[in-house]
């Protein structure tokens, strides 16, 4: 398992991807929500937001410690 203080970095650093992963969401549901949709931007957003949610997923499973069977 890793030491404490890069168990905090990678703790630090998922908080920063789920807040990051809100904003992007509120971001979408704004823009998604005027007449006039830039789709390309959109698109951009939406990509952007699984790229953070699959970074938060490979950190958490940096915390897990394995599990032999």
């Amino acid at each position: 398992m890793t030491d404490r203080t890069e168990t905090d970095a990678i703790e630090a650093r998922i908080a920063e991807l789920k807040l990051e992963h809100r904003d992007l969401d509120d971001v979408i549901l704004r823009l998604m929500q005027t007449p006039v949709r830039d789709q390309l931007q959109l698109q951009r957003l939406k990509k952007r937001k699984l790229l953070v949610k699959d970074q938060i997923a490979i950190l958490e499973r940096q915390l897990t410690p394995d599990i032999r069977a």
